[in-house]
């Protein structure tokens, strides 16, 4: 009888454990749940955080090639970089790489990824992408931080300073983009509190892109023209510096003449040159 009683025992104490085990499975799973649910949420965040990157990175590297020093058609328009940014970036995957192309508000030209669990889209409108420059400045000219300009020692130099032989190091140049996303829709527990943070993604590129090097040696020999004086200065040890140059040679090392730089000029001819200098 006694051992009949253990086991009798024995098996209500396991179905005790067994509902128990049930009871704690059920409430750790209303408590993960709601995060299972939200995982392809905070996907598609991190989707438009890295989108928004590449698209300061765009705009950034844009203005290497296309700026008042550079290009001979200069900037390129704020509000044209904008529709290109909202078009190429954040509109369909697949949409064309198209001049003039601009982002219509309707499903055909939206990401289709980029929607909340009912199917709302996460941007509302294209015009809640922003394109900004420096200090959130609506213009090219605002985007340069002067204090970081590294032309600043040159120009006390009196004759060999950025100025005179034609280097322009405005300071950094940075670029914003931001996008404004949608709430998700409230009234659901597992979705609080993205029914209301107002979430916005703001990345930046900063690039020093106004280079001292030349594209060309004409322009090299340009700006070395500027130092006439330095030259006229140096003239009386310019056998010595000829001397050295010629040592020079002697290792088999092309260099140019003191002062003189057409030995090194390209010889390309005029019908394969873009844009003569």
């Amino acid at each position: 009888m006694t051992a009949l009683s253990v086991r009798i025992r024995s098996k209500a104490t396991l179905s005790n454990q067994s509902g128990q085990a049930a009871v704690e499975f059920i409430v750790l799973a209303l408590a993960l749940i709601p995060l299972f649910l939200l995982f392809p949420m905070i996907a598609k965040y991190q989707d438009l955080s890295h989108t928004t990157q590449m698209a300061s990175r765009y705009v950034a590297f844009d203005a290497i090639t296309r700026n008042d020093i550079q290009s001979r058609d200069g900037w390129k328009p704020e509000e044209q970089l904008a529709d290109e940014v909202r078009r190429r970036f954040f509109s369909n995957t697949d949409a064309p790489i198209k001049t003039d192309d601009v982002a219509g508000d309707f499903d055909a030209n939206r990401n289709l990824f980029w929607r909340d669990p009912y199917g709302n889209p996460l941007i509302a409108r294209f015009s809640d992408v922003g394109v900004s420059f420096g200090d959130n400045g609506s213009s090219h000219a605002s985007g340069f931080n002067t204090n970081t300009d590294d032309g600043t020692p040159f120009n006390r130099l009196p004759i060999a300073n950025a100025n005179n032989i034609g280097l322009h190091a405005r300071g950094l140049y940075t670029a914003n983009v931001s996008v404004a996303l949608t709430n998700l829709p409230a009234g659901l527990h597992a979705i609080k509190p993205f029914d209301q943070i107002d979430l916005s993604i703001q990345r930046h590129t900063s690039l020093l892109f106004d280079t001292w090097s030349s594209p060309t040696t004409r322009k090299t020999e340009q700006r070395v023209a500027h130092l006439a004086p330095l030259t006229t200065l140096f003239a009386p040890i310019k056998p010595l510096i000829t001397a050295g140059l010629l040592v020079v040679d002697l290792a088999n090392v092309s260099t140019p003449e003191f002062g003189n730089l057409e030995k090194w000029r390209d010889a390309v001819p005029a019908d394969r040159l873009a844009a003569p200098y």
